[in-house]
């Protein structure tokens, strides 16, 4: 019995492990990649050969790179603010106000993340052209914050459904307004849902590329995923893989530090409303 126990310990951790390769390695080999120049980009190591810091020098050297490093960061912050504000007002609504029609309503919302983007880029594209918001950064965080609303307001839903109503009472009795019970009575107890879906909402919006690569037409207002794939030459020889490798470790890093930094608000996050009892 305790052979059993010992093969399914090992048999799990093993399987963790080749997860966590399986995911973490081509971060990794892109690390070693930025490091390299010349025929070194195209010889297999998997430990750096010389640190050369020169793909990074030639990016964040040029002439917009760092000016979008910049758009993307705005912009992803704005989307998350804007995204955030509304999801926690319509979640209330959602979640604690009753009005005819809200299941069908909550349902509606689900069904609109479920268009792809190319079924609405030429929508929005005219819309955004109508509203003369092309090649600005609010073109794009208006469609960030349309795609970015469902989800956002499904999670804040299901989060504050599962809040006590005894604290909401409480606060009513003593001549609470809605906004007030929402910003000091909800909102602090919705850190860890608000932290998991802002973080999502941010990743999202920093590595969207379709609608950064239609909306917006000169360099200083694109955003590094476009400024990452306008790196490529015209040929496969031309391609420069030593800085496109460095972009995107650049791009990526932030990413990674976030999620450590707030790993246990995000696994909070995602288990809220999981247990009943």
């Amino acid at each position: 019995m305790d052979g059993m126990k010992l093969l399914k310990s090992a048999s799990f951790y093993l399987l963790v492990v080749v997860i966590v390769v399986f995911s973490v390695f081509p971060f990794y080999y892109a690390i070693v990649t930025s490091f390299s120049t010349g025929t070194a980009l195209f010889s297999v190591h998997y430990w750096p050969v010389a640190w050369d810091w020169s793909n990074y020098e030639s990016v964040l050297g040029g002439r917009t790179f760092p000016r979008n490093i910049l758009n993307s960061i705005f912009i992803s912050s704005v989307t998350v603010a804007f995204a955030l504000t509304l999801a926690v007002t319509a979640s209330y609504a959602l979640a604690r106000v009753r009005f005819r029609g809200r299941a069908l309503l909550l349902m509606t919302i689900l069904g609109v993340s479920m268009f792809p983007q190319i079924a609405v880029l030429a929508g929005l594209f005219e819309l955004m052209r109508y509203l003369n918001l092309l090649n600005t950064p609010w073109a794009l965080i208006i469609s960030y914050t349309i795609f970015t609303l469902p989800f956002t307001v499904w999670v804040l839903t299901t989060f504050m459904r599962d809040l006590p109503v005894e604290i909401e009472e409480a606060a009513i009795v003593d001549g609470a307004t809605p906004w007030i019970i929402i910003t000091k009575v909800f909102m602090p107890l919705m850190w860890p849902a608000m932290v998991t879906t802002g973080l999502l909402a941010f990743i999202g919006a920093w590595n969207e590329f379709l609608f950064a690569l239609t909306f917006t037409m000169t360099e200083v207002q694109r955003t590094t995923p476009v400024a990452i794939a306008l790196l490529s030459g015209a040929s496969q020889q031309e391609i420069p893989w030593g800085p496109i490798m460095a972009a995107s470790v650049i791009v990526t890093v932030p990413l990674v530090i976030l999620v450590l930094v707030f790993q246990r608000k995000i696994v909070a996050g995602l288990t809220a409303g999981g247990v009943k009892g």
